[in-house]
């Protein structure tokens, strides 16, 4: 009698399929212009240096955009949906969703809120118009603004510590500088709503002889800060006011002791002497949707060593996460629009 291991014949099923997507011929292969190395057919950028790379007949049909979000430092290339009408039909959908690498419920979704909205944010020109055209090709309008385009640096927001209010005019008092700003009312064309959420988880770790370092301690800190940007048809900068970072002295008698109630009075306040302010509190309602594509951002700070005893050191590690460049994005593409709308 053969033994359990001998002698046993197995079932055929068939040649095995590899486990592995199959590679590309050489002869399919992109040199860069820059490091002269080869790339798959299917990237826009050099693997290896971020180069742009030259487009062959069949580069084209196999090109796909990585849909990476880009560094903090970066500038990033935003695609914006514009409303469809009539509304897609699901293979237009299906095709957007696997090119957005987005479920179609979501597509879906940004297509009903009947808005420009973003569906993609790279780190390059040449990904974002691969978007651009792969969309077109489903049906589907867009539009590529890098944050250069729409404003979204830094410099383009003055953080308004203070105003001065009279009939005609405000002047507005610059945190961090002694200028004043003045605006007349009439020129006050948009104001965009929000609130930042900041989230801060700060660990110490004592170094150990282990393979993980030892926690000491971890605390966490969170904040709700309710947001306000306005602009005017005269100044392409965002001015901003965040209710703890603002002196409410100009509302006089109707200053209350809470800050979120505050700087809904102040909105009403801008409202009731602009004529040509428009609010914009869609925000609230689309930041869910708006994560989908312009993701908070994550930041981890390190506070440096730190000697407890003698042969006992620690060092202190925070995490923080902030959805104020996605705000910032957003308002600037509001006012975008508004200045479109205008014109």
């Amino acid at each position: 009698m053969p033994k359990d291991n001998e002698n046993i014949r197995l079932p055929f099923t068939g040649p095995i399929e590899p486990s592995e997507p199959q590679g590309f011929a050489p002869d399919q292969m992109i040199r860069c212009d820059e490091c002269l190395r080869a790339n798959p057919p299917t990237r826009v950028a050099c693997l290896y240096c971020s180069a742009a790379l030259p487009m062959t007949d069949t580069s084209a049909r196999l090109r796909k955009p990585v849909l990476r979000p880009p560094e903090k430092h970066q500038t990033a290339y935003n695609n914006i949906l514009l409303p469809p009408d009539p509304d897609p039909s699901d293979e237009a959908v299906a095709e957007a969703a696997d090119l957005l690498k987005l479920s179609a419920e979501n597509v879906k979704r940004i297509i009903a809120e009947k808005m420009p909205l973003p569906v993609a944010c790279t780190a390059s020109r040449e990904e974002s118009e691969l978007v651009f055209a792969r969309l077109r090709n489903a049906g589907l309008q867009a539009i590529t603004l890098s944050d250069d385009e729409l404003g979204g640096s830094d410099m383009s927001v003055k953080r308004i510590k203070s105003m001065t209010v009279d009939d005609d005019v405000i002047v507005l008092q610059q945190a961090g500088t002694r200028d004043q700003t003045e605006i007349r009312w009439q020129d006050v064309v948009l104001i965009v709503t929000g609130r930042l959420f900041v989230k801060r988880v700060e660990i110490e770790e004592r170094k150990s002889r282990r393979a993980e370092n030892e926690i000491v301690r971890t605390s966490e800190f969170a904040s709700d800060e309710a947001v306000l940007d306005f602009y005017t048809s005269t100044h392409p900068q965002t001015l901003r006011v965040t209710a703890n970072g603002f002196d409410f002295s100009c509302l006089g008698s109707q200053k209350a002791l809470i800050a979120n109630e505050n700087i809904l009075r102040l909105q009403q306040m801008i409202v009731a002497n602009a004529p040509h302010a428009r609010v914009d509190d869609s925000y609230k309602r689309l930041r869910h949707t708006l994560e989908l594509v312009w993701g908070s951002q994550q930041e981890t700070q390190a506070s440096g060593w730190r000697r407890e005893r003698p042969g006992k050191l620690s060092v202190g590690l925070a995490t923080i996460n902030s959805n104020e460049i996605q705000f910032t994005r957003y308002s600037r593409m509001r006012r975008y629009f508004e200045c479109l709308n205008q014109t």
